[in-house]
């Protein structure tokens, strides 16, 4: 839809073009519009001269007004051309400008790794600059993700291609959502697997070397605001944000811990074609 719409203002500016500099496709484009134009208004006269006999009313005399139009048109077709131009322009610069408004509308963006090419376009996003430690030391923290004060949070430890989905997810909900998006844990190595493992299910129900944070490809993420992090699930700013962290992070095709019947809202993890857990 997107190529289709791209080519057609294509194709418009280089007519408005040909007819503004070439006096021959002008001639042309004038008596073939005219021509097509004249049948049409043609058409509608015959249609209203029917409905006024029957119903008693003189005809409108469609055609003389086209006549008219059509005079004027040629009279003053630079203006009319520039007028086109005008009109255009915007519209065009709105298809090659306008970065992704139109490419969310089209079936090929539904694509995740389509859609993530159109949004980087390039860009070289960076992690977000790290937390004083002692934030991750507030009680709701600890409560809510035991041990994360020794987690992990070196983004370079993350497999390349989901850590720039990850901070993709974070620009959107900064600049869409406004909300601030900070990193718990993302690589996990098989022991910390192992030690949180044992703390039981409602920390995680992955053993060892069965979670994607041993192979850099998950991370567990809050919201940072005020100075401090919000993870609680009894916040309905945080609930909110959830919602949309979970919308973004599938949009770009990672699974969300929100969907599990084991509730993890700030889990994201990308199982990357071609990859898969070994075998229990």
């Amino acid at each position: 839809m997107l190529f289709v719409v791209t080519f057609f203002y294509f194709a418009l500016v280089v007519l408005i073009a040909a007819c503004i500099f070439l006096p021959g496709v002008r001639r042309r484009a004038v008596l073939l519009s005219s021509t097509f134009c004249r049948f049409v208004f043609r058409l509608m006269d015959s249609i209203f001269s029917a409905a006024s006999s029957s119903s008693g009313v003189a005809g409108q005399g469609v055609e003389r007004y086209f006549s008219a139009a059509i005079q004027h048109m040629v009279q003053h077709r630079l203006l009319w051309l520039g007028g086109a131009t005008v009109i255009a322009i915007p519209m065009v610069l709105g298809v090659f400008l306008g970065r992704n408004n139109l490419a969310f509308f089209d079936e090929a963006a539904r694509d995740p790794d389509v859609r993530v090419a159109l949004l980087l376009q390039g860009e070289q996003l960076v992690p977000p600059p790290p937390l004083p430690p002692e934030v991750f030391d507030a009680p709701e923290v600890e409560i809510a993700r035991p041990l994360v004060r020794e987690a992990s949070r070196n983004w370079d430890s993350l497999d390349e291609e989901f850590r720039t989905r990850l901070l993709l997810v974070y620009k959107i909900m900064r600049e869409r959502h406004g909300y601030e998006m900070t990193l718990l844990e993302g690589y996990r190595s098989p022991e910390r697997q192992a030690r949180l493992a044992a703390l039981g299910n409602q920390v995680t129900r992955a053993d060892a070397n069965r979670s994607y944070h041993q192979y850099g490809l998950a991370a567990d993420s809050a919201f940072f605001r005020d100075g401090r992090i919000v993870i609680s699930e009894k916040d309905a700013w945080a609930m909110e944000g959830y919602r949309l962290y979970g919308e973004v992070a599938q949009s770009v095709g990672f699974v969300w811990g929100g969907n599990w019947s084991f509730r993890d809202y700030g889990h994201v993890e990308y199982r990357k074609p071609g990859f898969k857990l070994p075998a229990s």
